[in-house]
């Protein structure tokens, strides 16, 4: 395993694609309709990939992979059923995936202190965004091996990093979150644990930054800056690194 800094992040697009060359990449990005799963979508779009645009909700979608040249799959990553269904169209419809971007995720409840947390507040948070990529992960693990550079992103957090949330001189140090902040260190063991356990993979962890979302209610960078170290990882080849957690301007500490 690799400690290599992403590849530098691709000009912005102005183009978008709107068929399915049968030659292109093929990507799939969870929690896609809007956000920063939408915006990575465009970008690997214009990056040349053939790319499905996963949503939980099928009608917002097929709108938004509709504006983008995407192709629209149906996918609640709560739901085994729904997990399965989306995999076997994927196969059933282009029979590989190279890029696989679990960027889908909730934050939580914001206004409740620690103190008033409660399992069932983490139980909710972790259902998706721990347990939803692993559900996605090991039902496209097989699509995945069948491309010759496979990748896999992981869309974590600055809060899910330990040495980041003890820094006091951080930013995520001074913000409780209880159930987000533990799921997204989960997500970083999961893919370092996933990283070893399957080494023909790419596969690492990234951080977006505070960025202006509905889930940030606006705050923080735009939008296109907030994936670039998603998109940089999407595209890097076989030959690029893997079990490493970065964001725009390098390493993170884990």
């Amino acid at each position: 395993m690799t400690t290599a800094t992403p590849p530098p992040s691709p000009p912005e697009p102005t183009t978008r694609a709107t068929d399915h060359s049968p030659g292109a990449r093929v990507a799939l990005v969870t929690g896609a309709n809007k956000g920063l799963g939408r915006e990575t979508v465009r970008r690997l779009l214009a990056a040349g990939l053939d790319v499905y645009l996963a949503s939980r909700d099928a009608e917002r979608g097929r709108v938004a992979a509709g504006e983008l040249g995407a192709r629209a799959l149906q996918l609640d990553i709560t739901d085994d059923a729904s997990v399965t269904a989306a995999a076997e169209q994927v196969r059933r419809e282009v029979g590989h995936l190279d890029v696989l971007v679990n960027n889908a995720a909730v934050v939580g409840a914001l206004d409740r202190t620690t103190e008033q947390v409660d399992a069932e507040d983490l139980r909710v948070v972790h259902e998706t965004n721990v347990l939803g990529l692993v559900r996605v992960t090991h039902a496209f693990l097989p699509l995945l091996q069948t491309s010759p550079a496979g990748v896999v992103v992981n869309v974590s957090s600055g809060m899910g990093s330990l040495g980041r949330t003890s820094d006091p001189t951080a930013m995520e140090s001074r913000w409780p979150s209880l159930a987000y902040a533990s799921s997204k260190a989960a997500v970083n063991m999961l893919t370092v644990q996933y990283a070893k356990a399957f080494p023909t993979l790419r596969i690492n962890a990234v951080d977006p930054g505070l960025t202006a979302t509905d889930a940030t209610g606006g705050m923080g960078k735009d939008i296109t800056e907030g994936v670039q170290a998603a998109v940089a990882m999407a595209l890097i080849g076989a030959d690029g690194p893997t079990a490493t957690f970065t964001d725009s301007d390098g390493p993170v500490p884990w």
